[in-house]
């Protein structure tokens, strides 16, 4: 027991709900996971019952086992309590669970279910199985989840289950079910999870579900549902117990009449989605006070009057989407008190009245969209000071005036269209110059004004001759001086082609360049660092080019050489880079770093007009999120793989911050790059130091939409060794559980997720559904490496580790593979690498 230390309080301690999480997590370790993960050890030492050895008997004849996952289900019944049976987990030899995700279950779920009287867990989710909901699961007692989602049920929602006490969480979603919902769920006092979206249950949301002090989540979108959203939320008061609503999603249904006021009495609010129903009426005022709310979408829906004032409460709102509605009237010039604010859709409303210049005071907005209105004026000049700013519309308005300039740069033309008076956002709506000034004179008496003579046909032949032939000589000047370079370029790429091949022999590749070595080109300069081959301005600039990706920085190319190398070419934003003698002092830096978890910068090239162009090695395999999350179902990755891949990159960390002193800042798994062994490259590496401050901002604000920021930098904007740990940690537990941090799990971040299952007491349904096939063998391995990776995402930062902390950690757990880790040289071979 001693085993989990103190380290893990830390990280229970998030503000809104995980205060006690580590108490528990210290009573249920051993309890609910050391059994079911490790090898040929029984649970509890005890022959399962009678009774529920028939009862599973039934359960495994009613599925289709399409994939033989079922064998160990013997009919001796021996090993169904002692971790022999899949997916069975018991006490005193009762079943408290039967987990069976992702195994292509199909057929149905006996009703003799309910004679599992002990049984705590059914998850069975990710499977094909039909049939109805058993009712039978109301007699159990002990219920206190039930995970039946992404299946084929079909039928209506059984009444009686919420006569279960202990109910907590009840999650049916993406299945076929019909009928309405029982408002006899919410008689389960404990019941804190409810998900019933993308079904088609049709009739009218319960009342009883409005008066429920224990609901947390409640989903109910994309149904059937009709009627009016009732107008009773937090009337009732139980036992003193505030709502504890959180998240409420009822959107894609058809709902109408007004959205009720008492809304606004659940406090606890984060996120409200009542779009694409048919709602009508206006925005209740009274929702400005829910001061937690987040994120806020009531589009596609036939909402009319004005966007209340009392909007611009809402402090930590992040999305507000009020699009295809019928709004009016004007924006309020308040809204820029909304300086969480990253997204904020008005479209397709009927707004008028000039476009505030205070928007431009909200400076994490990132996404605009004022398109298909009535706005009038000019576009304020504060909008070019929204550096996070990423999407503009203000199409199809009737503005008027001139586009700043830095906005049609930055834009393109669908973003202004269908404004008639609104020009210079293309070079089909240039603006008309202004009229000459003239200065006021005052005739002297007596002297006439001179008189302009017409220009005859005469003058005007002469006139258009000289210009006609001044034209010509500088088309002839022209063509002369392209010529002449032509020839010389053309001189200078054989001759250094015939050397190259002189030197080497022929088929084989150019002598690598110096270090720091200017290559001649065209219009540029091109620096090489240290590597396998050479190339010119030229070679670089007409390679076959194809876009791999777009980020903060710029955007990264695959580029094929014309001898058939490969490199990576990542071009910067010019607006948001340094000056070129800066620029050129700090590249030159992070072209000497080699190290072999480190992307290695090959060269460099500065064009003419200010174009930055970086040239790095090529990865085959692309990124750790690619590897991770866009594979197929045939592909797997097992737990070796992961871990190297996870020494690897903590490898590079601890080098950059120990012996290059720089901190990485935006690491995340796409910028985690894998050779083809699948050994990790970090990259981005040191490109903040080649940004403007301005451009630094974004990069960090961009981390924080990915999930991989440490907390602290939403207020110190400054990225740490601790913040990078942070971004370790994360990268860990997406190994760890295969789930992006970018996307949200069961509407929770992924610590925040980690931490509920924990709280659920099924902490083992964490970890890949594909590491736990071989749980028995590295069982404290997956409990080890967690532990760890929650260490690193402490929200305190002192409280994480530093990056040679975490790796001889990661030595301990798995030291065979410190000892044999290789990573690809820079000259392409194989090496090996021992522990730092």
């Amino acid at each position: 027991m001693d085993r989990w230390n103190t380290s893990l309080s830390r990280y229970y301690n998030y503000p809104f709900r995980f205060l006690h999480f580590y108490s528990i997590f210290v009573v249920i370790v051993f309890s609910s996971i050391f059994p079911i993960i490790s090898a040929g050890r029984s649970s509890d030492g005890v022959i399962v019952t009678q009774a529920d050895f028939q009862a599973l008997k039934a359960i495994k004849h009613e599925l289709i086992d399409f994939r033989g996952i079922l064998k160990s289900w013997n009919d001796s019944g021996l090993g169904a309590c002692g971790g022999g049976w899949i997916g069975i987990k018991c006490v005193n030899g009762e079943v408290i669970a039967i987990q069976l995700p992702w195994k292509g279950l199909g057929g149905r779920i006996s009703e003799k279910i309910g004679q599992l009287q002990a049984l705590r867990k059914l998850s069975i989710h990710d499977n094909v199985i039909a049939g109805p909901v058993p009712t039978s699961l109301s007699f159990l007692p002990n219920l206190r989840g039930v995970y039946l989602f992404n299946n084929r049920l079909s039928g209506s929602i059984p009444p009686t289950i919420g006569r279960s006490p202990l109910l907590q969480t009840l999650d049916l979603s993406n299945n076929q079910l019909t009928g309405t919902i029982p408002p006899s769920l919410a008689n389960s006092t404990r019941l804190y999870r409810l998900n019933l979206s993308y079904n088609a249950l049709s009739g009218s949301i319960p009342v009883s579900f409005t008066q429920s002090p224990s609901l947390t989540f409640l989903a109910l979108e994309h149904n059937n549902l009709s009627g009016s959203i009732p107008d009773t939320w937090g009337n009732v008061v139980m036992n003193n117990k505030s709502y504890q609503l959180q998240y409420l999603t009822l959107n894609h249904n058809l709902l109408y009449g007004k959205i009720p006021a008492s809304i606004s009495k659940l406090s606890m609010l984060e996120e409200i989605n009542l779009s694409h129903n048919q709602i009508n009426g206006t925005i209740p005022d009274e929702l400005g006070a829910l001061t937690r709310l987040a994120v806020l979408d009531l589009s596609n829906n036939s909402i009319n009057g004005t966007i209340p004032v009392s909007f611009s409460n809402l402090s930590a709102l992040v999305t507000l989407n009020l699009k295809s509605n019928l709004l009016d009237n004007q924006i309020p010039d308040v809204i820029y008190r909304l300086q969480n604010l990253s997204v904020l859709d008005l479209s397709d409303n009927k707004l008028t009245g000039h476009i505030p210049a205070t928007i431009g005071n909200i400076s994490r907005l990132s996404s605009l969209d004022l398109s298909e209105n009535n706005f009038t004026g000019e576009i304020p000049k504060s909008l070019v000071s929204l550096a996070n700013l990423t999407n503009l519309d203000v199409s199809y308005n009737n503005l008027s005036g001139v586009v700043p300039s830095l906005l049609s740069k930055k834009f393109n033309s669908s973003s202004f269209v269908g404004n008639i008076e609104l020009c210079g956002y293309s070079p089909s709506t240039p603006c008309a110059s202004p009229p000459p000034q003239t200065l006021p004179s005052s005739p002297i008496a007596g002297v006439a004004k001179p008189r302009h003579r017409k220009l005859s046909t005469k003058d005007i032949i002469l006139i258009a001759s000289g210009a006609l032939l001044v034209v010509l000589l500088l088309l002839c000047c022209m063509l002369l001086c392209c010529l002449i370079r032509k020839k010389a370029n053309s001189k200078a790429k054989n001759g250094s082609k015939a050397s190259g091949l002189a030197t080497t022999g022929r088929g084989a590749k150019p002598a690598p360049a110096a270090a720091g070595a200017e290559v001649e080109s065209t219009g540029g300069k091109l620096v090489h660092f240290d590597g396998p081959f050479v190339f010119t301005a030229d070679d670089l600039l007409c390679a076959t080019a194809e876009i791999m990706g777009k980020s903060t920085y710029g955007t990264a190319y695959k580029a094929t050489l014309e001898d058939g190398n490969q490199v990576a070419v990542k071009r910067l934003r010019e607006k948001i880079t340094k000056g070129q003698k800066e620029f050129e002092a700090e590249v030159a830096e992070l072209g000497k770093i080699r190290h072999p978890n480190i992307l290695a910068l090959r060269a460099y090239y500065l064009g003419p007009k200010g174009e930055k162009l970086l040239v790095y090695d090529y990865m085959s395999n692309g990124s750790l999120s690619s590897f991770l999350h866009a594979r197929g179902p045939e592909t797997t990755i097992d737990w070796p793989t992961r871990m190297r891949i996870a020494i690897g990159i903590t490898k590079g960390i601890c080098f950059l911050h120990t012996k290059e002193n720089i901190v990485h800042g935006n690491l995340t798994s796409s910028n985690i790059l894998l050779d083809e062994q699948n050994n990790p490259k970090i990259a981005d590496v040191g490109l903040s130091r080649l940004m403007t401050s301005a451009g630094n901002t974004n990069v960090i604000a961009t981390a924080g939409t990915l999930g991989y920021r440490a907390p602290e930098l939403s207020k110190i904007k400054n990225a740490s060794t601790k913040t990078d740990v942070y971004s370790v940690g994360m990268i860990i537990l997406e190994l760890l559980t295969g789930k992006s941090p970018s996307e949200a799990t069961d509407g929770l971040e992924l610590p925040q997720w980690v931490a509920s299952i924990v709280k659920e007491e099924w902490t083992n349904e964490v970890f890949d559904v594909e590491l736990m096939r071989d749980a028995p063998n590295i069982g404290d391995e997956l409990l080890n490496t967690l532990k760890l990776a929650l260490h690193c995402v402490d929200p305190t930062p002192a409280a994480r580790p530093e990056a040679e902390q975490v790796l001889e950690k990661l030595e301990e757990i798995k030291p065979e593979l410190m000892l044999t880790a290789t990573s690809s040289g820079d000259d392409g071979t194989t090496v090996q690498e021992k522990s730092e």
